[in-house]
């Protein structure tokens, strides 16, 4: 679960409807396809190579061959039920953020973490856009954090400044 949030920016409500069916091999790249998300949009999500090993761990271990992703595990480690709530996801999340020390950490946190991590790695601002689901630049912008540089601006040297 933490693996899909943070690695593929996804919302809760997203992960929870995730299925077998969505992961397919796309452009010779893992991708969770038709993921219905806010406002019913439909996108592709590129799936990192640590998320779909991740993923094909739990996979094999709870033994899920079809329907949703994530099941309940009852205290014996055995998969019960065919789903999880968006509530179980927050009580994972705050379970694994007690373990390594860290008091406050949201679902949501994982996502703007995920745009962080792909922006400061060099990711295009429309291709985290595309990643999150965003109907609009400035969300994504929000999410960074970004603010239009004027001492530095990015069209000061492009390259066609006359000599």
């Amino acid at each position: 679960m933490l693996a899909v949030l943070l690695g593929c920016g996804l919302r809760r409500s997203e992960l929870v409807n995730l299925e077998l069916d969505h992961i397919q091999r796309r452009e010779d790249h893992w991708a969770i396809v038709d993921l219905v998300g806010k406002g019913a949009h439909i996108r592709t999500v590129p799936m990192p190579e640590w998320v779909k090993l991740t993923l094909d761990e739990w996979l094999d271990i709870a033994d899920i061959r079809q329907g949703k992703l994530f099941r309940r595990v009852c205290r014996k480690g055995v998969v019960w039920g065919t789903e999880v709530t968006e509530k179980v996801v927050w009580q994972v999340v705050k379970e694994y953020a007690g373990r390594l020390g860290i008091s406050k950490l949201a679902p949501h946190d994982l996502r703007r973490s995920c745009a962080r991590f792909c922006h400061d790695s060099g990711g295009e601002l429309e291709q985290i856009q595309f990643l999150l689901g965003h109907v609009s630049v400035q969300t994504t912008e929000k999410y960074l954090g970004c603010k239009q540089r004027l001492r530095e601006a990015v069209n000061d040297h492009i390259g066609i400044e006359p000599s």
